[in-house]
């Protein structure tokens, strides 16, 4: 079912802060400073081998700010490449982790995402994905 990790988001209060410490390990984003306004966020990308790894920064209320409001700073969410989401998300539901809406959503890209119900996963923010890439 899972053929990888595809990216890891980590979540930030100041994006152009996290991009300059993070840029000391990694260089620069990828793609510099996006917007993902469905999100409400901004992020900066960043290639580690063949898994991305992802700031986040909340701009507007949904989903990112609110996690951030609870938790605080740091790791936000795990991805996981699959063929089919909704094939995945459906073996997923068969046993017992339950997917968080009804069809995937667009992600950057081409990126199908489905979100899993984090009660189910102990805590964990995991979403399956899909793309081309």
């Amino acid at each position: 079912m899972i053929k990888r990790i595809h990216h890891i988001n980590f979540i930030v209060k100041d994006l152009s802060k996290a991009v300059q410490n993070y840029g000391a390990l990694f260089g620069d984003p990828v793609h510099g400073i996006e917007t993902l306004a469905s999100r409400g966020i901004q992020l900066a990308r960043y290639k580690v081998g063949e898994t991305w790894l992802i700031l986040i920064q909340p701009v507007a209320d949904g989903v990112p700010a609110r996690y951030l409001e609870k938790h605080g700073e740091g790791f936000f969410l795990i991805s996981c490449q699959v063929d089919n989401v909704a094939e995945s998300a459906a073996v997923a539901e068969a046993q017992g982790v339950r997917a968080m809406h009804e069809q995937a959503r667009q992600g950057l890209e081409d990126w199908q995402v489905m979100d899993l119900n984090a009660d189910d996963l102990f805590g964990a923010n995991f979403q399956l994905l899909e793309s081309a890439s």
